[in-house]
């Protein structure tokens, strides 16, 4: 096997939890592509991927630019998806920089439990905006 398609390739590799969720992201733009000194280039769902090209997938867990070491068809354990890929040092550090950021930023939290605030909280959110 020398190439299989990229919406495979990706759900082998454990980017996304399904072949349509990764086929997704491709119709969406969050997957390119390049092989050597090329630019960057939108990934369509069913372009072939090949040993030694590179991937900028966009996910949930962030930006990751990877390079890829070895094809699959088949989803296997999450050991085997992570030897399909190496990630950049940049990459890694980028993503690292980010979960920093996140966990700096506040979390806002409600006073109340869950549902409808009562007539207090309502008299309280009242005061507080100057009414």
């Amino acid at each position: 096997m020398n190439s299989v398609r990229m919406d495979k390739w990706l759900w082998a590799a454990r980017f996304f939890k399904t072949r349509a969720l990764a086929s997704k992201a491709c119709e969406l733009g969050r997957v390119d592509w390049k092989k050597g000194e090329l630019t960057w280039q939108p990934a369509k769902a069913a372009r072939e991927v090949h040993i030694a090209e590179m991937l900028r997938v966009k996910n949930d867990s962030g930006e990751f630019q990877i390079e890829v070491l070895g094809i699959s068809e088949v989803r296997g354990p999450a050991s085997t998806a992570q030897g399909l890929y190496r990630e950049t040092e940049e990459s890694r550090e980028a993503r690292r920089a980010l979960a920093e950021a996140k966990k700096a930023v506040p979390v806002y939290e409600s006073t109340w439990e869950s549902g409808r605030p009562t007539k207090r909280d309502r008299r309280v959110l009242t005061r507080f905006r100057g009414r």
